[in-house]
């Protein structure tokens, strides 16, 4: 396994100014040589959640590790939160897209396999990244096929910006702009040549209520988009992996049976839609 970090600025020979964020940790598995030289594998871009307001190591290295071991090279981005703003967060997420494009040939990745994955804000910055790809944002930043995700991942996502929502996730992001904060609504930014989603979230979150995902798989469909929604019936918001691993120090909530579960539907999913290690151009 190689573990790497950069700064996604640096890399890109970007400008940071006081910018704190863009901080991307690297988790590559290796191909030994006599196993095969044209082997390539799929990558994923994990963006933890934490309110738009810090990122939770929860949903950093755990989720990297079970993406790891399933032969995915994994990439966390602790992005930059308040007192930035948007459009920084996505701005980053952009350059790592853009990063992890550019390593591919070094690493053995298929640079036309890299999904997102996000939680509950990082979510939100995930769905983000996946319909403003191209945007006047981001389009400084590199060609819309450098920066658009071939597949999305959204956990317990804060989607909707009205209603019963999570506060404090769109007032960190947007400081309080109402035009803003309504125009980052994610069912508002659907597309259809976005990229699939899996989407998941648990009936009793209390923290961020799962009306966010239902409201978005319903934007989904509207337009035709391919995803799948999974509604978990018992779990608290932030769960991670849902298992020791992202609970070393503390005793796993309470979850109903499938929830730990969604790791591999997640894997699954990316599969069904070309994401997969490829040997010479054969599935593995």
């Amino acid at each position: 396994m190689i573990y790497k970090e950069l700064n996604v600025y640096g890399y890109l020979g970007s400008k940071t100014g006081t910018v704190p964020g863009g901080r991307l940790l690297c988790w590559i598995p290796e191909t030994p040589s006599v196993v095969s030289t044209s082997r390539r594998r799929p990558a994923v871009l994990i963006l933890p959640g934490g309110a738009y307001r810090h990122t939770s190591p929860r949903e950093a290295e755990p989720v990297a590790l079970r993406f790891a071991v399933e032969g995915y090279a994994a990439f966390v981005l602790h992005y930059s939160c308040a007192p930035s703003r948007f459009p920084t967060a996505l701005r980053e997420a952009a350059m790592a897209m853009r990063c992890i494009r550019e390593m591919a040939d070094a690493y053995g990745i298929d640079p036309h396999m890299v999904a997102a994955l996000g939680f509950s804000a990082g979510g939100h910055l995930c769905g983000s990244l996946g319909t403003l790809y191209d945007a006047a944002e981001v389009v400084d930043l590199g060609s819309p096929e450098q920066l658009r995700p071939d597949a999305l991942a959204l956990c317990y996502p804060v989607a909707v910006s009205w209603g019963d929502t999570h506060e404090e996730s769109f007032e960190n992001l947007t400081g309080g702009d109402a035009g803003l904060r309504q125009r980052l609504s994610l069912e508002s930014l659907v597309r259809p040549d976005m990229p699939p989603v899996f989407l998941w979230h648990t009936r009793d979150d209390a923290s961020v209520p799962c009306r966010n995902s239902l409201i978005l798989a319903q934007a989904l469909d509207a337009v035709g988009v391919d995803f799948a929604l999974h509604v978990y019936r018992r779990g608290p918001h932030g769960l991670s992996t849902a298992d020791a691993m992202a609970y070393p120090a503390q005793a796993v909530p309470e979850v109903s049976w499938d929830v730990p579960g969604w790791v591999r539907g997640a894997i699954r999913f990316f599969g069904e839609i070309g994401l997969k290690i490829t040997d010479g151009g054969e599935n593995v």
